[in-house]
């Protein structure tokens, strides 16, 4: 199995603006990087938390993932992401294992860098994405 090591958490949001602020105000955080992935239909803020980071995404319209996400729980935890070196060979090895992927093959993600996401029912309901960090 390849090595994994937390790479960020990422919790859904309404208003993306009004969390960077509450969260700001609360425990000093800020972002370091914001960005639109338009084809996720999603907005991002990334703040540094220690070695790993929060991941704030707010929808960029109502029939997006998040925006639907939303709609049926709310805002709160949307998935764990975990950094791994070679991120094809590892959904090769999972998909191997059984292991039930959303994406079989990586795709662009926040950063430049190339993502892919475990189907929940895999993780014991817990969506997870996979990230290889642009070298």
């Amino acid at each position: 199995m390849p090595s994994l090591e937390l790479e960020h958490v990422a919790v859904a949001v309404v208003d993306l603006d009004k969390a960077v602020s509450d969260l700001s105000s609360l425990w000093g955080l800020s972002p370091t990087r914001r960005e639109v992935v338009a084809d996720q239909g999603v907005e991002e803020a990334t703040i540094p938390v220690g070695a790993a980071s929060l991941q704030l995404i707010a929808p960029t319209g109502p029939d997006t993932a998040i925006g639907r996400f939303l709609e049926q729980r709310g805002e709160g935890l949307h998935h764990i992401a975990y950094a791994v070196d070679d991120l094809e060979a590892t959904l090769g090895e999972l998909k191997a294992r059984g292991v039930r992927l959303i994406d079989e093959r990586p795709r662009p993600g926040g950063g430049g860098h190339s993502i892919a996401f475990v189907h929940p029912e895999s993780s014991h309901g817990v969506l997870v994405e996979l990230v290889e960090k642009k070298r």
